[in-house]
């Protein structure tokens, strides 16, 4: 487990014991009040053989070989550490073996160290509800991503209006976005629209993958395809996933296979059907898809047998 205290603070809490107490057993009731156990603490042969600053060391070191790493612990001493008030004037006034003015100032530091951490981690939680906001504000329901992709092909928008084929083109766009979305897809890039061509990249299960999406009345030809792989070859560990609505034809995936590294899978209208009937979850299609790629060397896959298909 790591351990979610920064080393700066528990070195001030070091400090602080070390300014706080004197006799080797107050040091040693200290860490026994904070729940430390018998494994953390020091037998009182070994703790007097030890010189005060070792006696605090040995117990964090031993805090720290602990399976959740001291936690409970550590977050017991930063809290009595951080609310001490009490010096005991014997030790500090009587014999002057400890100086108030340190102990305090060890303490304000203290304070201060934890008021930043925890501020980080109040912006840190507050970034992450904000993304899971703007993803849930994105997300939409199976049947609408249905009827969005229905009156796509019938060339209307969601209100049924007639739209252009560039209007097509971008409405495309917002709706593969929300189905990568819908199913906790991360696309690392915004979609880029260019007529009818969408350009962008997803992040699936750690891998990063260009993606290029075609809405045309006819089946994506050799030299489109061409370009597209040459794109996804110049990139570091380069994936790409090609969509065209009308399929490809086998000439262009037959191009695309010969003599090459197989790293693009192809997508068609027939299996975003799939996904938008509820017969296949997004994630379930492309998980398909690459293993008839990775384990058959087949790139046009149907992800239901994992046939080709253009056989």
């Amino acid at each position: 487990m790591v351990n979610t205290f920064p080393k700066d603070i528990m070195d001030c809490m070091k400090e602080c014991i070390l300014s706080i107490f004197w006799p080797k057993k107050d040091i040693m009731d200290f860490f026994k009040k904070a729940g430390c156990t018998q494994t953390e603490l020091l037998s009182e042969s070994e703790y007097k053989e030890l010189h005060r600053s070792e006696i605090v060391e040995r117990v964090f070191i031993n805090l720290e070989k602990r399976k959740d790493s001291g936690i409970g612990q550590l977050r017991s001493m930063l809290k009595q550490l951080t609310e001490w008030d009490y010096f005991n004037p014997y030790y500090f006034k009587t014999i002057n073996k400890l100086k108030e003015d340190e102990a305090r100032r060890n303490i304000i530091r203290l304070k201060q160290l934890q008021e930043i951490r925890d501020y980080k981690i109040k912006q840190e939680r507050q970034r992450l509800e904000e993304l899971e906001k703007a993803r849930q504000d994105k997300m939409i329901n199976t049947n609408e991503l249905k009827d969005i992709f229905l009156n796509l092909f019938n060339g209307r928008d969601q209100d049924g209006k007639e739209i252009n084929n560039q209007r097509r083109g971008y409405l495309f766009e917002e709706f593969l976005r929300k189905l990568f979305l819908n199913e906790k897809i991360e696309v690392t890039e915004p979609f880029k629209i260019d007529g009818e061509q969408i350009d962008g990249s997803i992040k699936y299960d750690g891998e990063h993958y260009i993606i290029e999406a075609k809405w045309h009345d006819k089946w994506s030809a050799s030299n489109e395809l061409y370009q597209f792989a040459m794109k996804v070859e110049g990139k570091m560990y380069g994936r790409g996933i090609f969509i065209s609505i009308n399929g490809f034809s086998p000439d262009s995936v037959q191009a695309l296979t010969t003599g090459k590294a197989l790293k693009t899978i192809l997508v068609d209208g027939g299996d975003l059907v799939l996904v938008t009937e509820g017969l296949y979850t997004l994630r379930e299609m492309l998980d398909n898809k690459i293993k008839a790629a990775q384990t058959m060397g087949r790139i046009y896959a149907n992800p239901t047998d994992l046939s080709n298909k253009n056989t």
